[in-house]
């Protein structure tokens, strides 16, 4: 979950002006890293080969 400064912050590095869709893209991206932050400390990673081997899978 994104905390208030992290939202407040990514909402002042945007330009003077911009359109809701460019605050909801920098907030959904800024939502998936910390997703994929909280993932690697909960050990919930792949490794290079596994990863490999997954998309084998997936182009077949």
């Amino acid at each position: 979950m994104l905390v208030k400064e992290k939202v407040i912050e990514a909402i002042q590095s945007l330009p003077h002006q911009f359109s809701i869709d460019d605050v909801m893209e920098k907030l959904i991206v800024l939502e998936k890293i910390e997703i994929g932050l909280k993932q690697v400390e909960e050990g919930k990673v792949l490794s290079t080969q596994e990863a490999k081997a997954k998309m084998k899978k997936w182009l077949q």
